[in-house]
């Protein structure tokens, strides 16, 4: 009898095992059929939270959320009040789990003013966070923290007087060190660290300015080629002799990168990883066209021939460009592209600040200031 007992014991076990397992992989009793099926899961999460999640436009609840649904194609929409929707189309199958986690971006951004000085001219120094400015009284650095309460303090970096008196600020060729500690300002060498009392003038030695500007190439190639070996051999092997590198997002798993020739990208994680992005991807590279290539899941999205001058956003899962009078964003698998500000700004600059913000160059009363300045607009 003990043993009937204990056989008893163990089966039910083994059966209420089967079904944990069971359940876990996504399995679920089907009553008006009677059967078992699988599964699949779609894990949703947004910034901001609480944005409300849409299935085939049936309401399913609010991020963060799990939805246990039935193998098939859904159209999968994320709306919150005051944000622009997010949407993508899946293919749910059995026992597998998609992931979506977007960036909501607000339907009406405010304006902030940063500077009051009227600025000539203002570049983004590359990836350090900071901003040149020109402006009629010299040129000064200003660098994004926090939304401020009142205007944040510039770094002087160069009288205007130093400068001879028909030196055009506007029409400066400015090239950046690799470690944006100086700068060359048409032929002038600048530390971009504290104030200059004097200038170095480097059109004495035209061949001094050139083998500066060739150091200073060699070693910003020399940076990249380290991140790159962060990727898979046989992408780092291809992209060394075939892609020049625009830039790496902040994460430094994507690049993105205009291809020098026509080629294909093989397939370099083999067996396909699943559960990935299901955006489609493009691996038959054309000459001049920019793509991103995301390492972790070995896909590549196509951008297009136009080099919008992309910008990362800091979740590494956005870029922002200009066209033609306005700014848009779109996901790095060049979907969802949404406009997020249309307002007036002066083209040629944009920037993303390290809080993610976005920062432009607007005159937003022509008729009383005759340059303008800067404004941060918040999308965050």
């Amino acid at each position: 009898m003990k043993i009937l007992y204990r056989l008893m014991f163990f089966v039910i076990f083994v059966i209420i095992l089967v079904i944990v397992i069971a359940y876990a992989r996504g399995y679920r009793i089907n009553i008006k059929e009677r059967s078992l099926s699988s599964t699949g899961i779609i894990a949703i999460t947004s910034y901001p939270k609480t944005a409300k999640v849409y299935i085939n436009d049936e309401f399913k609840g609010v991020t963060d959320i799990n939805l246990t649904l039935s193998p098939g194609k859904y159209k999968v929409e994320i709306k919150k009040e005051g944000y622009l929707t997010w949407e993508k189309t899946i293919v749910l199958k059995g026992e597998l789990v998609v992931n979506l986690d977007p960036t909501l971006f607000p339907t009406n951004p405010s304006l902030s003013p940063l500077t009051n000085i009227g600025v000539i001219k203002a570049l983004p120094i590359d990836d350090s966070n900071k901003t040149l400015i020109f402006s009629d009284t010299g040129i000064y650095i200003f660098e994004a923290v926090k939304r401020p309460l009142s205007f944040p303090p510039l770094k002087l970096i160069a009288k205007k007087e130093l400068f001879p008196e028909n030196f055009d600020f506007e029409k400066t060729q400015v090239f950046f060190s690799p470690d944006f500690k100086q700068a060359i300002i048409d032929d002038y060498l600048l530390s971009l660290e504290e104030e200059n009392q004097s200038l170095i003038d480097l059109s004495v030695s035209l061949e001094s300015k050139n083998n500066l500007l060739a150091a200073w190439e060699e070693k910003k190639q020399s940076n990249n080629l380290k991140i790159l070996e962060t990727f898979p051999q046989d992408f780092e092997k291809i992209a060394s002799d075939s892609f020049k590198i625009i830039s790496f997002s902040p994460s430094n798993d994507k690049i993105l990168y205009q291809s020098k020739k026509n080629l294909t990208l093989p397939i370099i994680i083999s067996p396909r990883l699943i559960s990935t992005n299901q955006s489609q991807e493009q691996r038959e590279l054309k000459k001049d066209y920019f793509y991103i290539y995301d390492r972790k899941e070995d896909k590549n999205y196509e951008l297009g021939k136009n080099n919008f001058d992309f910008q990362w956003y800091i979740n590494s899962k956005n870029l922002f460009f200009q066209e033609d009078k306005k700014i848009s964003v779109i996901d790095y698998d060049n979907t969802n592209k949404k406009t997020v500000y249309s307002g007036p700004f002066e083209k040629g600059f944009f920037t993303i600040s390290s809080d993610g913000q976005l920062i432009i160059l607007a005159n937003l009363n022509p008729e009383a200031n005759p340059l303008p300045d800067l404004y941060l607009i918040s999308i965050r």
